[in-house]
């Protein structure tokens, strides 16, 4: 889920439990394209890419991408809506975020289309298009975005915005085939616009959110060399996506899933 809306959740209708849990407050020591031999094998995924960091650059083949997305923690089904409500502030935002059939070639690899959309009072305050491919042998990869923010219905920003092979922009990944504990990657990178990084915390927790219960979550801690102070952490759930994401510093917020929705 990629909206930069952020309020603090003040409703007890959106309370939830983390029965196990990480360090989430902590923040990680920022990635490094430096790893010592040992991290490296510790954090090393199946197939031709490994996790991409800073301003690397990648080859990304084509013939290594599907947008057929099964990614366990993410399975990204066309017609697949994820329904979100974050509190806070004296205002109540809805984001939808759902997977289309459109598909985009993005240097050539094929990426699915999924469009995001954040309302407050039933306004549009931002919408953004995404593009991600999966890796042959699993990874979730983001190959940029098209973010649009609003005021009084008329779109006033594209702050953000970001394609792969565009002015230098790279492609970053969202969830390694093998996500384990105090690995890093970039998630995105465009020189001083988008540059947001990744590390798991956990690959056990155990959430009960309005759409269940669920073991075995992902956890990651987000950060941006943009917004030094800023700290998410974000909770995958495995075969539903994103179920939680806590906003820690320098607010105190959060967005959790209420539902997900099919259409054929």
């Amino acid at each position: 889920m990629r909206t930069r809306v952020t309020l603090v959740a003040t409703s007890a209708a959106m309370a939830l439990t983390v029965t196990a849990g990480a360090s989430a407050a902590r923040p990680p020591a920022a990635p490094s394209g430096e790893a010592r031999p040992a991290a490296a094998r510790h954090c090393a995924q199946p197939g031709p890419y490994e996790l991409p960091h800073g301003s690397q650059a990648v080859r990304l083949r084509p013939e290594d991408f599907t947008a057929r997305i099964d990614h366990p923690y993410w399975p990204m089904r066309p017609g697949t809506t994820w329904h979100y409500v974050e509190h806070g502030g004296g205002e109540v935002a809805r984001v939808r975020v759902t997977v289309s059939r459109r598909t985009r070639l993005i240097e050539g690899v094929r990426a699915r289309v999924v469009h995001d959309v954040a309302r407050v009072g039933g306004e549009v305050v931002e919408a953004t298009w995404d593009w991600y491919a999966q890796e042959s042998a699993g990874s979730l990869w983001y190959l940029g975005e098209f973010s649009q923010t609003f005021e009084d219905g008329v779109p006033v920003s594209t702050e953000g915005s970001w394609v792969h092979g565009r002015d230098g922009a790279q492609a970053g990944m969202i969830l390694p085939a093998r996500p384990r504990p105090g690995c890093g990657y970039r998630e995105e990178y465009r020189a001083g616009v988008a540059e947001d990084r990744a590390r798991i915390l956990s690959t056990h927790e155990v959430l009960r959110t309005p759409t269940g219960l669920h073991r075995g979550v992902v956890q990651t801690a987000n950060t941006s060399p943009l917004e030094p102070d800023v700290l998410e952490n974000k909770f995958y759930a495995r075969g539903v996506g994103p179920v939680l994401e806590l906003d820690l510093s320098p607010e105190l917020g959060r967005a959790v899933l209420v539902r997900v929705t099919h259409t054929r």
